[in-house]
């Protein structure tokens, strides 16, 4: 289970992907504990964080102009150093 990071995709890339039409989200600096109900794909206006997966002391750093794919069931803490503000989307539901 790992994180897809994209760093500086294209602006076609982002423009096919609709990225600016996706909700926003934004926080401060601080850590915040957090579980993937789904896969999110996001693409970072502004701010750095590292993500630490729970149990792990390895940690997967991103910021401003990625592209970041966080897969379903990751529970994490992101420890954010810079103010974050970004567009996500989740991955429909799957059915069984």
């Amino acid at each position: 289970m790992s994180i897809i990071i994209e760093h500086n995709p294209s602006s076609i890339k982002l423009s096919d992907l609709g990225v600016m039409s996706w909700p926003k989200w934004s926080c401060q600096p601080g850590k915040y504990a957090l579980v993937f109900e789904e896969t999110e794909t996001c693409y970072l206006v502004k701010g750095k964080v590292k993500v630490y997966p729970k149990g792990s002391s390895e940690f997967v750093e991103f910021g401003a102009g990625d592209l970041v794919t966080i897969p379903k069931g990751l529970s994490c803490t992101w420890d954010v150093s810079l103010f974050i503000d970004k567009h996500y989307k989740f991955d429909p539901p799957t059915s069984l």
